[in-house]
């Protein structure tokens, strides 16, 4: 009999699945249906609201090019002034970089798993959520996981880093 819910994960996703059986997660990859590119669009494929979506936002670190990994809520925009305040100056990620530091292609850039060690902060506004969904490797994978799970993980600091916008 064919189990349909053990379908082939493409291999970007496949690690990423490997890396959380691997520390003893338990919940499973899950393949979108359609695109999570965007956390709007991520979001509405889980019935989820935008703000459980775990983005990860990749920068540069002008000082000694490492890459700087923000996990933010999906509902905020990352502040790259106040990153830098806490990082260092920061210039723009582009897809090769983030391919060749973090191993994953934009749109499917997972939280854990990097090719190289990658500076990291936790978006506060996370810790405030019952649980989050973060890309799997993959455009179409995500996994869920509790905000204190995403931070153990990661081993990242919680920062303030959204853009707050003034009334």
């Amino acid at each position: 009999m064919h189990d349909s819910t053990q379908e082939k994960l493409p291999d970007t996703a496949q690690r990423v699945a490997d890396l959380l059986r691997a520390i003893g997660h338990d919940k499973p990859v899950v393949m979108l249906p359609e695109t999570g590119k965007t956390s709007a669009e991520a979001a509405a494929g889980l019935g989820c609201s935008v703000a459980e979506i775990a983005k990860s936002i990749v920068f540069r670190r002008l000082s000694d090019d490492a890459a700087v990994m923000v996990v933010a809520s999906g509902a905020n925009r990352v502040d790259e002034k106040k990153v830098a305040a806490i990082v260092g100056a920061l210039g723009k990620a582009d897809a090769k970089f983030v391919k060749e530091r973090i191993g994953y292609a934009i749109g499917g850039v997972c939280p854990i798993g990097h090719l190289q060690k990658t500076v990291m902060l936790v978006d506060e506004d996370l810790l405030k959520l019952d649980s989050v969904w973060a890309a799997a490797g993959h455009p179409h994978a995500v996994f869920n996981l509790t905000p204190q799970q995403l931070v153990k993980m990661t081993g990242a600091p919680v920062a303030d880093v959204a853009l707050k916008t003034t009334a």
